[in-house]
């Protein structure tokens, strides 16, 4: 939810319908950011606070000692049926609920205890059996956590003798392998082979110096500030935990092991040190505005982290250079055809507060009531975050009443409040969508490692971040770079990799940008926005670039797509996918026959009914998959018969249900028929989105997870590796288990 609730929108809505025309025009024609916040400032009444505080009275986050003992009962009872990750979700929920000095806290953390035993999650178990302890766990039942804490100490020292025994994954890979991690390890920053330039079309942007290779990192970069996304993986989940009780709010580590904030029952951490850095960060003021970040929006919390994490006196040094400098040296205003994020300051660092607050914010160019929503939400948090300034946070564990206190009283503390409508505004350009790879496995191999399984996999957005250097990057719909991200301690798995060249460990979210083809001397690395040509025709690209970004994109595919279209006549709206159909009667390409001796006809409004019939019966198949529930399989295989009357073997919506097709038979422990349809779905895959393509390397890999089970996976594995080691790097989850796959296999 980047923008606010609905709610809140519709309340400010109807503050800008209540403005008189001369109040609308008024502020229609403001053009300086601190005049905008300040306008809407003097709007905001005890009416609009009173109606935010009724939106998050239901989002209560508050700890309850009788809240946490239902959460205890709920993971009591999938602990029961032996679902053990289910019951130490709800026990971390219990944990996150529990008030600091409640005996609920000390049984929440012996029950996660034994679920995570269960799980061989050993050392987390006796990191809560210690936690349990020292919060007041009952002396009766002790003999409970010295009874698991042996076991799990046994379970240990077993470990570590089969690790002394096996050389790790890291030194078993490749000499190649392990050639590039070691060259990937370069500061934060751009690679020696390109550098920053700038014109006026284009403002700031990456030239290549020297001819970058396939796969070679460009540019890596550490998020300003980011904000997770709460609730995005629950439907998936079958249940009501989504990524906010997965992962790490700080560095996004997924775990089943989080630490709670001991004030609000929402925010949770991967380890005291996060959860030490986000408090003395951001969380201490945000934690008292209990839901209503929430409510507001990321962009909003996002954009009062950065302003957080970089306090007033960053603010007024910024402010005051940037007034020295003058308009002339900033390309903030400039009207370009890739306006994007163009850093003034000649320092890209990515925890530069400079870089951050130079980025373009289109004041102009957005709507007035885009502006008004943004300026009314940002001042309302403003007043609220004030209101809860005038009464000192409760001191955490450890910390005294005035260490509680924040330090920083300014008499112009307004410039905070214009600092994150400021932030919000260049986020709506500038926010960069974090997305991890999550995996379904559908079976298991009897035979194979303990890592073969068929999986399905889904790219899902998790956070959102500042990122100050890769939002250098101009965009292009067939970029030639990938971008990929690294989060929590995945971030550097190697021995080797674990530190940084200054030696300090190497956690939290860092995004790498990798050339995904060759790119010579001279050209530009341009980074997809998002829409991308493989997925999206012409026109609908470049109308969602413009309503985000305030630019019409003339990159080379749109370019290239506009020529074709115009060479051939093509309407407007022509489907770029309309070449992959065919005649239902001589299989000719076309839905309408060019053939002289069929000449079948089907019209536009009967071929699109079709089409979605075969969207909803492949949406419905794959929930039916995820459910566990029958009737998927013959609903496909329903389906096949359509598509294989209209879609060519090439049409992405029959590489999809091959796909689909393919793990349903996997489900059964098919494996045959279930490498036959996936094999099809490559071909799809492979047209649609190039021979080269990660998609393609993707789905090969799952190919290869199948040919395991058959034991012909030698012969996929190589193109495999290449396809992910170029787009992904060296240290990826399915490399990892490639490598696996391979030791078991070589003879």
């Amino acid at each position: 939810m980047d923008l606010p609730c609905p709610q809140w929108q519709e309340h400010v809505a109807q503050k800008w319908a209540a403005l008189d025309s001369d109040q609308r025009e008024s502020f229609s024609s403001i053009s300086e950011i601190d005049d905008v916040f300040k306008f809407a400032q003097s709007l905001i009444t005890q009416d609009d606070l009173d109606f935010l505080q009724s939106l998050s009275t239901e989002r209560c986050l508050q700890k309850s000692e009788d809240k946490a003992s239902k959460s205890r009962e709920r993971g009591n009872s999938s602990f029961k049926i032996k679902d053990y990750t289910l019951a130490t979700l709800h026990y971390s929920q219990g944990i996150c609920l529990a008030p600091r000095s409640s005996q609920q806290l000390s049984l929440c953390y012996a029950n996660r205890s034994a679920a995570l035993c269960h799980l061989q999650l050993y050392q987390e178990s006796l990191d809560d059996i210690d936690l349990a302890l020292t919060s007041g766990y009952p002396s009766h039942l002790l003999h409970k956590l010295q009874d698991r804490r042996a076991l799990c100490l046994r379970h240990l020292s077993t470990d570590q003798e089969a690790k002394a025994d096996h050389p790790s994954e890291n030194r078993n890979a490749p000499d190649g392998d392990r050639r590039q991690a070691a060259g990937e390890r370069f500061s934060l920053g751009i690679c020696p082979q390109a550098t920053v330039g700038f014109s006026l079309d284009k403002g700031r942007h990456l030239l290549v110096k020297e001819r970058i290779a396939p796969g070679k990192v460009v540019l890596t970069d550490k998020p300003y500030s980011l904000v997770l996304i709460p609730g995005m993986d629950a439907a998936k989940g079958g249940d009501l935990f989504g990524t906010e009780h997965r992962f790490c709010h700080r560095c996004l580590s997924k775990t089943l092991h989080l630490i709670p904030c001991e004030s609000c029952s929402y925010s949770r951490y991967c380890s005291e040190a996060c959860q030490k850095e986000a408090w003395l960060e951001y969380h201490k003021w945000e934690c008292c505005l209990g839901a209503d970040l929430i409510l507001m929006g990321v962009l909003a919390q996002l954009a009062l982290r950065v302003t957080l994490k970089a306090g007033i006196k960053n603010i007024q040094m910024a402010r005051l250079q940037s007034e020295r400098k003058g308009p002339g040296d900033s390309n903030c205003g400039v009207a370009s055809n890739y306006c994007h994020a163009n850093v003034a300051a000649l320092s890209h660092c990515s925890d530069s507060y400079l870089s951050v607050f130079h980025l373009t914010h289109h004041l102009s160019h957005h709507s007035a009531r885009l502006r008004f929503l943004a300026a009314v939400t940002v001042a309302t948090v403003y007043l609220k975050l004030g209101a809860a300034r005038t009464g000192p946070l409760p001191p955490r564990s450890g910390e005294t009443q005035e260490e509680a206190v924040d330090s920083e009283g300014c008499p112009e503390q307004w410039l905070m409040g214009s600092a994150v409508l400021r932030h919000m505004l260049q986020l709506r350009c500038n926010a960069q969508a974090i997305t991890v790879l999550l995996f379904m496995n559908l079976c298991k191999s009897e035979s194979g490692p303990a890592t073969s399984s068929v999986q399905s996999s889904c790219e899902m957005r998790i956070a959102t971040a500042l990122f100050p250097t890769l939002s250098i990057l101009n965009h292009s719909c067939s970029s030639n770079t990938s971008l990929s991200f690294t989060t929590g301690s995945s971030a550097s798995p190697g021995p080797d990799l674990s530190k940084d060249p200054t030696g300090h460990a190497n956690r939290g979210v860092t995004a790498t940008v990798r050339a995904a083809k060759a790119i010579a001397p001279g050209q530009e690395i341009l980074h997809c926005y998002g829409p991308h040509s493989s997925r999206m025709k012409t026109q609908e690209r470049r109308r969602l670039l413009f309503e985000q970004y305030n630019f019409h994109c003339q990159c080379e595919a749109c370019t290239l797509q506009q020529d074709q279209e115009e060479k051939d006549g093509a309407a407007e709206n022509t489907n770029q996918h309309e070449t992959k159909l065919q005649c239902a009667k001589c299989k000719e390409p076309g839905f309408i026959c060019s053939h002289s001796k069929c000449s079948h006809y089907v019209s536009s409004s009967e071929m699109d009914h079709k089409l979605q019939e075969i969207k909803v019966n492949l949406e419905r198949a794959v929930q039916l998959m995820e459910r566990d529930k029958p009737g998927s399989l013959r609903l496909l295989t329903q389906t096949q018969v359509l598509c294989g009357l209209i879609l060519s073997d090439a049409h992405p919506l029959q590489g999809e249900l091959e796909d689909a097709t393919a793990r349903a038979f996997a489900t059964m422990g098919d494996w045959g028929n279930a490498a036959v349809h996936l094999q099809r779905s490559v071909t799809a895959i492979s047209s649609q989105f190039g021979e080269e393509s990660i998609e393609l390397g993707r789905q090969l890999f799952k190919l290869t997870q199948l040919h395991f089970n058959g034991s012909a996976a030698l012969s996929v594995i190589p193109k495999v590796r290449r396809l992910l080691q170029r787009h992904c790097g060296p240290e990826c989850d399915e490399l990892q288990e490639l490598r696996a796959m391979e030791r078991c296999l070589s003879p």
